[in-house]
């Protein structure tokens, strides 16, 4: 008895994926409930699980492949597959029928799909390329030293017939390493690309600027720095205290908390705030959920967790899904100011930046105090400049005055 490898349903809205890795080839025996392969999508990746023990017959979509919910990915079936059906199912198996085409030529030799499609981005024509594997069968390791061959292999300039009549001009020293690398965007950095572009397009979207005096939170945090890990088992970070500031303006101002649907404005009150995380695939944003219910350990503990799992790329749909705020932290790189886009359908983020010592002036004298600007953007067509720029003063009110957040939160 076989079973078909589908594609599950993936979570509200996403409705097609990229099949980024095998962890089954053809021939390899597998248990029930065992991962399979591994389907990118633009929120998570998902692995498809085994639903019957077996052994792979075929692969039907290679790495790389685009998908759509219920395609057929493989099939597992009882028994060692045909000889057939593994040569030209398995990605990386010799093909013993008539020679795979590249690039057009009918007498091009056999490669894998991996190693044509890396052949293709990279301009590189696999008839020049001698292969490694079985049969001849040129493998992505083969495109790869034939790419460094042409990367190493050196340039010398024609030298000119020097004429008896005329001085030699100085020889012109030509850069030879003009390496180019061409990688097509995951399905991840796709979407994000195209949303980005969507929230400016479709949003009247300006941001505001403030400035905060970050003395009075230093001095807590350094306070009650190690009773608080003691007694929490986390350190007290920057986090918590804008987090709680931005629910307690939330509150202030619910419209910043707001989305449009339609001809309708829809404001919530309840305070799901997003996190932006930096990953090695691009920016996610987990979501904190009914952060006004939460003390600061909690708060701390949470968004120390949904980096962790954002940063392992095992955060679950519902993790990343309704928030109604978000905040961004470009301080962490060493930003001084920038301005966020939104997280539609939001109508407002905030984006917080590096903490600098600079002088200012306080009761008509100079002082140096730390000091960071924060950053409103928000979604004009319903949020008006005065609202926006009353919401970050009360940011900058509650987190300058940190004891009052035991209040607001």
């Amino acid at each position: 008895m076989a079973s078909e490898i589908r594609v599950p349903t993936l979570g509200e809205s996403i409705v097609e994926a990229t099949v980024s890795k095998w962890l089954k080839q053809v021939g390899d025996t597998v248990s029930q409930g065992e991962p399979l392969v591994e389907l990118e999508t633009d929120k998570i990746n998902v692995e498809v699980m085994a639903e019957q023990a077996g052994v792979i017959q075929r692969i039907d979509k290679p790495e790389g492949s685009d998908v759509a919910i219920d395609d057929v990915l493989g099939m597992v079936g009882e028994g060692a597959p045909s000889t057939t059906t593994a040569s030209t199912q398995s990605t990386e198996a010799p093909t013993t029928e008539a020679k795979v085409t590249d690039n057009g030529h009918d007498n091009a030799p056999a490669a894998t799909p991996v190693a044509r499609r890396m052949a293709a981005d990279h301009n590189i024509d696999v008839q020049d390329i001698q292969g490694s594997g079985p049969g001849g069968r040129v493998t992505k390791e083969d495109v790869v030293a034939q790419m460094q061959q042409a990367t190493n292999i050196p340039t010398t300039p024609p030298t000119p017939a020097a004429s008896p009549n005329t001085t030699p001009l100085p020889m012109l020293v030509t850069a030879t390493d003009r390496r180019e690398e061409r990688i097509r965007m995951s399905r991840r950095r796709q979407t994000i690309a195209r949303r980005l572009v969507e929230a400016q397009q479709t949003a009247a979207m300006l941001t505001t600027f403030n400035e905060i005096d970050m003395s009075a939170v230093m001095e807590l945090r350094k306070r009650r720095r190690d009773a608080f890990k003691e007694r929490h088992g986390i350190g007290l970070g920057f986090m918590s205290f804008f987090t709680k500031a931005v629910v307690g303006a939330l509150k202030a101002f619910p419209i910043v908390n707001s989305e449009i649907q339609g001809d309708e404005v829809v404001t919530k009150y309840y305070y799901d705030i997003g996190i932006a995380v930096s990953t090695d695939e691009g920016l996610v944003v987990p979501v904190l959920r009914d952060a006004d219910g939460k003390n600061f350990a909690a708060v701390e503990q949470d968004i120390a967790e949904l980096a962790k799992r954002a940063r392992e790329n095992i955060l679950g749909l519902a993790e990343l899904q309704g928030g109604t705020f978000t905040i961004t932290n470009g301080g962490v790189f060493g930003s001084l100011m920038s301005t966020p886009i939104l997280n539609a359908p939001q109508v407002g983020i905030l984006g917080m930046h590096k903490i600098e010592e600079r002088p200012i002036v306080v009761n008509g004298e100079i002082v140096v105090r730390p000091m960071m600007y924060v950053a409103l953007s928000y979604d004009h067509r319903i949020i008006d400049g005065s609202e926006s720029v009353r919401f970050l003063v009360r940011i900058k009110e509650l987190v300058e005055d940190p004891e009052s957040l035991l209040l607001e939160g």
